[in-house]
């Protein structure tokens, strides 16, 4: 893959006549953290673009989180911003926007008229704030339900399919539960936001999912509750790891690996985690997400969430901007855009290709995704990172009782 990469870049670099001679160095900020699964996608790209073009990249990314994202405000605030900047569309970038400390994308057309020719500009991460698109998005996303195999085989439970409903699933958790195994997967202390998502998806639909309360007692409001106390039932019936409340991510989909657990809610994006920490990747399949109510499990949760933008600081600095422009380049391209994630929803004019040699968890996505019958944003993505923040940092006490969801709720709402 690092050789396609390369000859991708290379070419960009022979059509834009290396105008640049002298090598930079720039800094980029991402997700591609760690313990990203397309961190050794985003590693091959960094070599092949430092390679083509002679510059350097400061990588200084991390796992995506509220920690992260305030970082990254506190950075731009303090003049400390990156050259580059992988981040979030809608609430999250509005500070930056408003601020003027990114640059649009038609402002970067006036001087690189091929910059993201390869995107469907409809797609682009327009901002709410003054209509313009500020962002070039490499992939979109979807959220499954990852299924440990072996795990399920040893509890005598079938593999899920497109019928699944939340009624099956609860039964099959109580088996898992009783065969000795952890049912979820799951970090209530770092990640319990796609359980959310779900939980909150299944009392309401496609159509009305973004809808954000205004309190806990009108229907929005309701619906957040009903999920919060699904999550509550989850965590009472001893179906999460006993150590959910104080886990790392990292930890908990551990157990997915070492065989120890059934099902574990992420996003497209997982599936590189999978194919590099698991000993078989037959073992393992992504399916839906179990549905309730008005909501099929064939509804999933997905869109185009984040993308990459180039700061007015280094757009302003000559001898950043070129150097920008093609990490960029490099990073949107067809080519490496199908390679950090085939499967998922994409901007992309000529759209993804999938892999020849696909696996059977890429195939099962494939799949997954062709398959669905309705698709709906994150809501959470409609919060303000201090009402988010607020909100899933309460899981934990709703869960064991400190709170209840309705108190959850008006408390983050209020701060929104």
């Amino acid at each position: 893959m690092k050789k396609s990469l390369l000859l991708t870049f290379v070419l960009l670099m022979v059509l834009t006549a290396f105008s640049s001679v002298f090598a930079e160095e720039i800094t980029v900020v991402t997700s591609y953290g760690g313990d990203d699964g397309n961190r050794s996608n985003y590693e091959a790209a960094v070599a092949a673009y430092e390679e083509a073009t002679g510059n350097k990249v400061n990588d200084e990314s991390a796992t995506s989180n509220e920690e992260w994202k305030a970082k990254i405000m506190t950075d731009f605030e303090t003049g400390a911003e990156p050259d580059v900047l992988f981040f979030f569309n809608g609430v999250d970038s509005n500070p930056l926007v408003e601020a003027g400390k990114v640059v649009s994308v038609d402002e970067i057309r006036e001087t690189y008229p091929d910059y993201a020719a390869n995107m469907k500009d409809s797609m682009l991460g327009a901002s709410p704030v003054d209509g313009k698109n500020s962002s070039i998005p490499v992939n979109g996303y979807w959220e499954g339900l990852f299924v440990n195999k072996n795990v399920l085989e040893a509890a005598g439970v079938e593999v899920p399919g497109a019928d699944y409903t939340w009624e099956q699933f609860l039964s099959d958790c109580q088996k898992i539960k009783d065969a000795g195994y952890t049912p979820i997967a799951v970090s209530l202390q770092e990640v319990p936001h796609y359980w959310f998502e779900f939980t909150v998806y299944n009392h309401g639909s496609v159509a009305n999912h973004l809808a954000l309360p205004a309190s806990s007692a009108d229907e929005a409001g309701q619906k957040w509750v009903a999920g919060l106390e699904d999550i509550k039932t989850l965590y009472e019936s001893g179906f999460l790891p006993a150590n959910t409340l104080t886990a790392t991510d990292a930890e908990t989909f551990q157990l997915m690996a070492d065989d120890k657990a059934a099902f574990a809610i992420d996003g497209s994006w997982k599936i590189g985690w999978f194919q590099s920490n698991v000993a078989d990747i037959n073992d393992y399949t992504v399916t839906y997400v179990p549905g309730n109510g008005d909501r099929a499990a064939t509804d999933i949760i997905g869109g185009l969430s984040m993308g990459y933008y180039i700061p007015r600081k280094a757009w302003d600095d000559a001898e950043k901007q070129k150097a920008a422009v093609d990490f960029v380049g490099l990073m949107t391209s067809d080519d490496v855009v199908s390679t950090f994630g085939a499967t998922a929803v994409t901007a992309l004019k000529n759209g993804t290709t999938p892999p020849t040699d696909a696996d059977a968890l890429v195939t099962a996505a494939l799949e997954m995704t062709k398959g669905s019958t309705g698709i709906a944003p994150a809501v959470q993505d409609s919060l303000s990172s201090e009402a988010r923040a607020d909100l899933f940092a309460n899981i934990k006490n709703i869960v064991t009782g400190k709170i209840t969801a309705a108190e959850a709720v008006d408390a983050a709402i209020a701060l929104n």
